[in-house]
């Protein structure tokens, strides 16, 4: 049985390292695009501003932007672009004129409207103003920004609105929404000098694929074109998300964001037709409306204030590939050394079975770790979200450790009785106690999880990575030291027909193209089998 203790684990050991450098090598490739998505020397039209950093919101009324914050940001996009949009003038963003003024920034002035009548006088008159002090900053004035989709205004009071505006202001003023809102509210085309119509291809009913998202937009604005004719038609929000969850088969990612947002420009300088990008810089807020992907539309980083996409260098999903690869080839080797050290205190020569099990648990965890730790980063928002996501992580690297030193030990996975229930006074070991509370952090998490798609579903983050890093492991422990006797304990079963259930659910409703839904459903449907296969050990007479 020598060959099998030690030449088979070994040959194991670098197969699952050269998979991990083999997995990280393609997942790192870089795209090559035939323009820059930001070239200082081929500006962007304009794209859209909100100042807002860290903790700082709109969503609270107080919030007030100082003078040198703003400048600090318009100072940067003039490098990069040749006007901003503005959605209001509330929070300081009524400086905005006097600063772009600065540093040759053009300026397309929004009014926010809303169903606060008060408010919206308010915002009509400090912008009329703004528009008479900076006449030659000020290019066009938007009167209201989606709130037809909204709801919050009929048609006829927008209308009334737009022409006591236009009455006013000696530019040219517009309305902003989603392009089918238009469509529904012809009336509105009269009122302005120029369609502004938002495409976002990520968001449509039916999402459109990134490499389709280009050609979607070209295909609405035509259509828009047609239905209204004789007026410009500007495309005020178009863009893509660099983080977030998958909408079918619509995948944010960094080069997604960037492959969306060159092709979009390439096709507006070929077509001569103006484009406002969303947005320049990332903004957390709206992850507290939109989830993650809400937090993610911007071509700046929120923290760091640089650019997503540096001229001249290469644009890749994982920027860190290299540090992601080795801390998953650290974490293979650990695991596997969990598995020889187990053997030196008990010494015995285990199945072939339990060795290839020990190589699928750290091939996985090893490619695996860097994506989710990724993707923890991304998509914590909040005490609650690192908390949450955190957990998972150290659940997923946890679990290969754990569970390999239980299946070389040839002990079984613990339920959560044993974890929780009443002690009869024998010791119980500390590794098996430390993989009974990562059993019961991943299967909270994954029933918390689960539940969010089937209830509340449209911002919900797809836990993939994690999930798999921990699910695998424990279900390799329970295929193959699995207990011959005992009843099935009751928590484990109602956890896996509650997630059997929801992965049967979600994956219907997110649809086949949505591999991010699939593989977290397929992680939920094995962590069912590992709780339903559980069986708790019986008391001796």
């Amino acid at each position: 049985m020598e060959p099998i203790s030690l030449r088979t684990p070994l040959a194991l050991l670098l197969i699952s390292l050269s998979a991990i450098a083999a997995a990280w090598w393609w997942l790192a490739t870089p795209i090559n695009l035939a323009r820059a998505p930001i070239d200082p020397n081929a500006k962007l039209l304009c794209v859209s501003y909100a100042p807002f950093r860290g903790d700082q919101t709109p969503l609270v009324p107080t919030t007030h932007i100082g003078p040198e914050q703003i400048a600090e940001d318009l100072a940067q996009l003039a490098k990069i672009s040749d006007c901003v949009r503005t959605y209001s003038i509330e929070n300081g963003l009524d400086q905005v004129p006097a600063l772009a003024a600065k540093v040759g920034l053009k300026v397309i002035q929004g009014i926010w409207l809303g169903s606060n009548r008060l408010k919206n006088l308010a915002q009509i008159s400090t912008v009329v103003g703004l528009t008479k002090e900076y006449p030659g900053v000020i290019t066009s004035v938007v009167v209201g920004n989606e709130v037809l989709l909204r709801g919050e205004m009929t048609t006829s009071d927008l209308v009334a609105i737009i022409r006591s505006v236009k009455a006013q202001v000696a530019v040219p003023v517009t309305y902003a929404d989603v392009w089918e809102y238009w469509l529904r509210n012809r009336e509105v085309y009269d009122a302005v000098d120029f369609v502004t119509i938002h495409i976002l291809p990520y968001w449509e009913d039916f999402p459109i694929r990134a490499k389709y998202a280009a050609i979607h937009v070209d295909s609405i604005r035509k259509r828009m074109a047609v239905a209204f004719p004789g007026k410009e038609i500007l495309i005020g929000e178009t863009g893509w998300p660099s983080a977030g969850r998958m909408r079918e088969a619509a995948l944010p990612s960094r080069a997604n964001q960037a492959r969306v947002v060159s092709e979009i420009l390439a096709l507006a300088k070929r077509e001569n037709f103006r484009v406002n990008l969303i947005e320049a810089y990332d903004q957390p807020w709206k992850r507290q409306l939109e989830g993650t992907v809400g937090g993610y539309w911007g071509l700046i980083d929120s923290v760091r204030r640089a650019v997503k996409y540096p001229p001249g260098e290469a644009i890749t999903n994982y920027p860190f590939w290299k540090l992601q690869m080795g801390g998953g080839i650290a974490l293979a080797v650990l695991v596997f050394g969990a598995a020889w050290l187990t053997l030196r205190h008990r010494p015995w020569t285990p199945r072939p079975a339990a060795w290839v099990a020990v190589a699928i648990s750290a091939t996985s965890a090893g490619i695996l770790l860097g994506i989710a730790g990724d993707k923890m980063v991304y998509e914590s928002y909040g005490i609650g979200g690192w908390l949450k996501w955190g957990a998972l992580l150290a659940a997923g690297i946890a679990a290969p450790l754990l569970a390999t030193n239980a299946l070389m030990s040839g002990r079984s996975l613990p339920t959560f009785l044993e974890l929780l229930g009443p002690r009869d006074g024998s010791p119980r070991p500390l590794l098996g106690m430390l993989l009974a509370v990562v059993l019961a952090i991943t299967t909270l998490i994954g029933a918390e999880t689960a539940l969010g798609f089937v209830f509340d579903p449209r911002y919900k983050d797809f836990p993939y990575a994690a999930l798999t890093m921990a699910v695998v492991p424990l279900w390799t422990l329970m295929a193959l030291n699995r207990p011959q006797e005992g009843a099935r304990p009751i928590a484990e079963a109602v956890f896996a027909g509650l997630l059997a259930a929801s992965a049967l659910y979600t994956g219907f409703n997110e649809g086949r193209d949505n591999w991010q839904s699939l593989w977290t459903c397929a992680m939920y449907f094995l962590l069912a089998i590992t709780l339903w296969r559980a069986r708790g050990v019986q008391s001796p007479k």
